[in-house]
């Protein structure tokens, strides 16, 4: 899990700092001596580190910090704000031409980066908003590639322009902007070669395309796995043709932290986008803060609640219903299903987890040992082996149902009994919620209470 070693480290240290009460000015010399091994360990830009360090230290050696009612809770605040800071203060927009005027995107990279993909997830991302998107096949060297764009842009619904691997990349970016500007797309998107490192064969055909066209974005997709590397390639990219954003790509991997927290730092580029998994709608605005928060282990609820209202597909009247109907404990396995569905969509309860306040680094792995996701999927098979109708009213289940139910999940039909008696439990706790709530409108997150999960954490062992 991105950070997970960072966060560990960084969490250690401000448990010590809690557990002293007042902190003497070595206190806090100690405390970020291991803030520095813990970044640096984690792959940062040793530069960024030393200023960084100085920085708090400045700040958190202050009368004010260490003579005040909660000295601890300050220096972390103030670790936070630094932090904040060097990735860039605000969110950065990618500012596209106004109105109908057309916009061309060079996405550029390294192989393997992830770039072909990344090009369609930011046309499709690009589509939500109402731009009219064309993806462009440039990159004629890696056989896959072509085929690569032009299914994710049929998945995307997003045309993709392509002149095959005989014609260079110049005339087809040429050929591409033509196209475009004859067809109604208001955003080119151009997926360009890459290269296993950057030379002057890869910077000369970026340099050819930005002469041959007016490229009025330039984006390098950088993988967020390989720490100081994207780094340095972000760097090179940016002395040879200038970039000016970048995306990290496989964050939801083993990344270390050090690319997001020294790209900005070192290049002045901002991160725009951050690619969260392998589906292609996984990718987000990058916010400084929020990813602050995630590696100093304070949570991301803001990215929480954000996924939870792009993936609710229900109306207000349904959610209203399906709230009145948990308050009179009537909902079903029909309901658990929709949120397991819903669940899925945010990326799992892992990735709900991680979101929330507390539950990453040393954490998360305490959840993550408490997650069965083979007892959770071995759920889902009983309640698939129900008919509708038994979904909608558990009631119907007799011991012959059961039977049934636990041959077609390939389970004991103990593992059934256990289940139906859980969901009863569940519902007449909802009951009694519901009583107490007093009937006030409330909405609450997929696969949580509020979309009538009756045993969210069935597959959790407590």
């Amino acid at each position: 899990m991105a950070f997970e070693g960072l966060t560990e480290k960084l969490q250690r240290v401000f448990k010590n700092l809690r557990g002293k009460g007042k902190l003497s000015e070595a206190d806090v010399k100690e405390a970020l001596k291991e803030v520095k091994m813990a970044l640096l360990e984690a792959d940062v830009n040793f530069k960024v580190v030393k200023q960084f360090v100085n920085s708090v230290k400045e700040k958190a050696v202050g009368e004010d910090v260490m003579n005040g009612l909660n000295p601890a809770q300050m220096v972390i605040k103030i670790v936070n704000e630094e932090m904040i800071a060097l990735m860039g203060s605000e969110p950065v927009e990618l500012k596209l031409e106004p109105g109908k005027a057309m916009t061309v995107i060079m996405m550029c990279g390294l192989n393997g980066a992830g770039k072909t993909t990344t090009s369609a997830k930011l046309a499709g991302k690009l589509k939500l908003k109402g731009k009219k998107c064309l993806l462009v096949a440039c990159d004629v060297y890696r056989p896959a590639a072509i085929k690569q764009l032009q299914i994710n842009g049929e998945k995307q619904e997003v045309e993709v322009f392509s002149m095959g691997d005989n014609v260079s990349p110049v005339d087809i970016a040429k050929a591409a902007v033509a196209h475009a500007e004859k067809n109604g797309h208001n955003v080119v998107i151009l997926d360009t070669a890459g290269r296993l490192q950057i030379d002057e064969e890869l910077m000369q055909e970026l340099y050819d395309i930005k002469q041959a066209v007016t490229v009025h974005k330039t984006l390098l997709v950088a993988d967020a796995c390989t720490g100081q590397s994207a780094v340095d390639v972000a760097q090179g990219f940016n002395d040879r043709i200038g970039i000016d954003g970048v995306i990290l790509s496989k964050m939801d991997g083993d990344s270390r932290g050090g690319a997001a927290l020294s790209i900005k730092a070192v290049t002045d580029t901002p991160i725009i986008y951050v690619g969260m998994g392998e589906k292609l709608s996984d990718l987000e605005q990058f916010y400084p803060d929020r990813m602050a928060g995630r590696i100093l282990g304070m949570g991301d609820v803001l990215t929480l609640i954000e996924k939870a209202s792009e993936n609710m597909e229900m109306d207000e009247e349904k959610a209203k219903d399906q709230m009145k109907r948990m308050q009179k404990g009537k909902f079903d396995f029909e309901d658990y299903l929709e949120s397991m569905n819903q669940m899925r969509k945010m990326g799992g309860l892992s990735s709900i987890l991680s979101m929330m306040p507390g539950m990453s680094g040393a954490g998360m792995g305490d959840i993550d040992s408490m997650i069965d996701e083979k007892k959770m999927a071995q759920t889902e098979a009983i309640v698939l082996s129900m008919t509708k109708k038994e979904r909608q009213n558990p009631d119907l289940l007799n011991p012959s149902r059961k039977h049934r139910i636990a041959k077609g999940a390939g389970v004991d039909i103990a593992d059934v009994n256990r289940l139906v008696k859980q969901f009863t439990q569940a519902q007449k706790m909802m009951k009694q919620m519901g009583g107490m709530m007093g009937g006030k409108k409330k909405r609450g997150f997929p696969g949580f209470g509020g979309m009538g999960m009756g045993n969210p954490f069935g597959g959790m062992k407590f």
